[in-house]
């Protein structure tokens, strides 16, 4: 079914400029959180959008009404034959310029849009570099850029042979996977039997060698194969040892400083990356190590925007809106939106103790007496909310995101929110 909303012409005023109306189809709209944002973010520079994803047009965010401008909805999304048919059906007549989707699970389907539609930007074998693990690292390994040693499995016995090969500790996890949902560390043959069972559903496995190290992001803003906006965070601690600890109120903080010499080798190896697997126009997220000795340890890459709010980070740390920088990028080929980068941004995930619902919070007048000019975003869920499970979200029962010139200022502000605030569970 085909909704139409109010159309708009929208113009880039920046510097007297005036850009080509371009059509921009966006899949999944409403869909994650920050969806609506990147809507926004293209009308706003200047694209009309159209949206296809499997919402009701009632039910998408207003923001998302107000930024599109016919909205096509599908019984699934994951039929990609099917939205093919449907979008041909209902956007008769209009030519697509851009194809667009930042959420993982339809990366493969934007790719696949694009044939169909001959539209630029990556296509189907190129996007699989971006989403199957073990295909990526072999092209970067093929370009001289540090990888974990790795090797796929589909069986069981793939997978004991894998681990023989590369020896314990070793981390396993699906090689089509986002963030740490299904990754185990396994550092003994007993562990290994006991996490082999937890993934019979996962199709193919990637078995890598454990890197110990500090785990940060290089994510970018790139057009045509050039950078023309990063940023680095840090994870404290990594993602792996936070989703295996309930207990720790996991952080990730925006780094202001992404100069240091300590994060010049990833950044280079960031910059590698891109250029060997020959990324166009879009938003990247990749994750690398730094091991105690320097040496820097490519993660893995996806051709899409961080999760968790972390392109909100963005925009605090550097006062800019990213997610019109973004369109920009994809409508005009430029970075219209100027940006300093002022302030390091944590943002610290909470999870409640007990079972049920939200009964109480704790400490949270305190912290904001403490720290309240600094605090910019407090989604802590209320009392009486059901608690979340924090196996499946690392947004958790939500978060405080705060900011600070100096790094040491924005630690010891998180460290605080993480050990004195407390949200409690009952019922």
């Amino acid at each position: 079914m085909l909704f139409y909303f109010e159309m708009r012409i929208i113009r880039s005023l920046s510097k007297n400029l005036v850009w080509p109306l371009m059509n921009v189809l966006l899949i999944s709209p409403g869909y994650p959180a920050d969806m609506p944002e990147f809507a926004r973010g293209l009308a706003e520079a200047g694209a009309r959008v159209f949206g296809v994803g499997d919402q009701h047009a009632a039910s998408l965010p207003e923001l998302v009404r107000r930024s599109l401008s016919a909205y096509v909805q599908v019984s699934s999304l994951w039929d990609s034959a099917q939205v093919t048919t449907e979008l041909r059906q209902h956007l008769r007549g209009q030519q697509l310029d851009r194809i667009e989707c930042l959420w993982e699970p339809g990366v493969l389907l934007a790719a696949e849009l694009r044939e169909q539609f001959s539209v630029p930007g990556m296509k189907v074998e190129h996007a699989r570099l971006f989403r199957d693990k073990e295909a990526m690292k072999v092209a970067l390994d093929q370009a001289g850029i540090r990888t974990p040693r790795h090797v796929a499995a589909d069986s069981v016995a793939g997978c004991w042979e894998a681990v023989e090969r590369i020896g314990f500790p070793v981390i396993l996890k699906p090689i089509d996977g986002a963030g740490s949902a299904d990754t185990y560390r396994v550092d003994s043959r007993d562990e290994l039997r006991a996490v082999l069972p937890l993934l019979r559903h996962v199709p193919t496995i990637s078995i890598e060698e454990f890197i110990d190290g500090e785990e940060y992001t290089f994510d970018t803003i790139t057009i045509g194969g050039e950078i023309a906006y990063y940023n680095i965070a840090w994870y404290r601690p990594r993602p792996l040892i936070a989703r295996s600890n309930e207990w720790i109120s996991p952080q990730v903080i925006a780094l202001r400083d992404v100069e240091r010499d300590d994060l010049s080798a990833g950044k280079k190896m960031g910059y590698d990356v891109i250029r060997a697997l020959e990324f166009d126009t879009g938003f990247t997220h990749m994750e690398w190590y730094r091991k105690s000795d320097g040496e820097v340890v490519f993660g893995e890459i996806g051709g899409r925007p961080p999760g968790a709010h972390q392109v909100d980070q963005m925009k605090f740390a550097c006062d800019f809106d990213v997610f019109k920088a973004w369109g920009q990028a994809l409508t005009t080929g430029r970075i219209l939106e100027p940006y300093e980068r002022r302030y390091n941004v944590a943002t610290i995930f909470k999870r409640a103790r007990g079972t049920g619902r939200i009964s109480r919070i704790t400490g949270t007048e305190q912290l904001q007496a403490r720290f309240g000019e600094h605090v910019v975003w407090n989604t802590l869920l209320p009392p009486g909310t059901p608690r979340r499970d924090w196996r499946k979200t690392l947004v958790s029962d939500g978060f405080i995101m705060l900011r600070h010139p100096d790094l040491a200022a924005t630690i010891e502000m998180a460290d605080a929110v993480g050990s004195e605030l407390e949200m409690i569970a009952e019922g």
